[in-house]
Parts: structure tokens; sequence; C-alpha cells
């Protein structure tokens, strides 16, 4: 059992860093949490905390202290303190939702002006199960392509994301076409696209590739539209 000592100055704030340090102290992670309330209105939840500065992965959390409600509980911090259920839950979901919706529809809008609304398609279905889908497929006059479209919040998000649908697009159905994995989140550079990939053990395939936004939009204008026959 950790013993909390409260002291009535919070430390110097620490920032994350790479490769191997010493543990976090409750107080290190004290003044994070409080910093980022301070910052954002509410204390943060896992993806949060892998993504900000002046905190640890949340599975090293989770290793030392059980997790994140575990902490928020040995720390005494007020208001909800299990983000998985409840008010907070279901405001952020309402909030993912929302964004993932206006994210696709500005794709598709992009898309059918670029190649035309009849040689774009949403949710394609590679086998009849439901699952097996990409966010878009697209007919071009070179290649026809799959868009998997996803909002990572951070670098260790995308991480997980990225190794998430290769996964998915192993060989087989899934892998009849080229992809493009376009992430949306305008705070992950081009850089950092370059470098996830670069020391990726296992890598991408020849049809498959990582941009952004400005990447996607340099990708289709390298492709030629099909035209539609007219009757």
């Amino acid at each position: 059992m950790v013993n909390l000592k409260v002291k009535e100055r919070m430390p110097d704030l620490r920032k994350q860093r790479n490769g191997k340090q010493k543990p976090w102290t409750l107080e290190e992670l004290h003044a994070g949490l409080e910093q980022f309330e301070t910052e954002q209105g509410h204390y943060p939840t896992a993806s949060e905390v892998d993504s900000y500065e002046y905190l640890p992965s949340a599975r090293s959390v989770e290793r030392r202290f059980g997790g994140l409600v575990a902490l928020r509980q040995t720390l005494r911090l007020s208001g909800q303190t299990d983000f998985r259920s409840g008010e907070h839950s279901t405001r952020r979901a309402h909030i993912i939702n929302e964004r993932a919706r206006r994210i696709e529809q500005a794709v598709y809008e992009y898309l059918t002006n670029r190649f035309g609304k009849e040689f774009v398609h949403r949710e394609y279905f590679f086998v009849d199960d439901a699952r097996t889908r990409s966010d878009f497929f697209v007919y071009s006059a070179r290649d026809n392509f799959c868009v998997d479209v996803f909002y990572p919040s951070g670098r260790r998000n995308l991480i997980g994301c990225i190794n998430s649908k290769l996964k998915k697009y192993e060989p087989g159905a899934m892998r009849q076409f080229p992809i493009i994995f376009l992430q949306m989140n305008d705070a992950i550079s081009e850089e950092m696209l370059e470098g996830v990939v670069a020391r990726k053990k296992k890598k991408f395939g020849t049809d498959q590739v990582l941009v952004g936004w400005g990447g996607f939009t340099r990708l289709c204008e390298s492709q030629k539209p099909l035209r539609a026959r007219r009757k």
C-alpha cells in the first residue's frame, strides 16, 4: 500500500522522456494530474495520459499503481474516479462520435469532389461479414484504392492504432487493393508519421501508406479520376 504525503507546494512538473528512466513518484504524478485538470477542466483518461507531456504512459501507471482509477483513489482526487462509466464516459463517447461523423463527412466530400460521387463508396465491404470493410473505396483511372480514416490522440495512440490496422489488413480479402491509412489529428506532423513508419518492426506493405491530410490530398491529386459514361 502506497502512503501519500500531501505537500503544501506541488513539485516541479516532470516531462516524459524516451528510454529507461527512474520511476515516477506519487508527488510527480499528482502534480501532472493537477496541471492537466487546470488546463482541461477534468482529470485525464488513459488515452489523454499517454499524450500528455507531464505524465508517464498509462501502462506504467497500471504496472505501479494498478491503473488510473486506483491512482485517483490513492491521491483522493475530487470528482469521478472511474471515467469508463457514468457522465464522463457518456459525454466523451458523444464527443468522439460527433468528431468521427464530421471527419468522415469531410473526407467523403473531398473524395467525391475529386473523383465523382459515382466512384466513391462509403463503408466498402470486402466480404459479407459486416466487419471486413474499409471506410472508403475509390475507383480511379490508374488504381482503385481504399481509405481507412482514424483520429489518434497522440504518438502512443497512433502506434497502437497502426498496429491494430496492419493486423486487420493482413494478406487475404483485405489486401486486394492499395490502402491509405489517413490520420486526421492536425497536431501529428508528417515527420512524426515518417518516424513511426521507419521504426516499426512489422513493416508496411508496398501497397500501404500512412499519411495526414496534406499527404492524402497529394496522393489523390496524383490519381486521375474516371469519367462517368453518359447515356
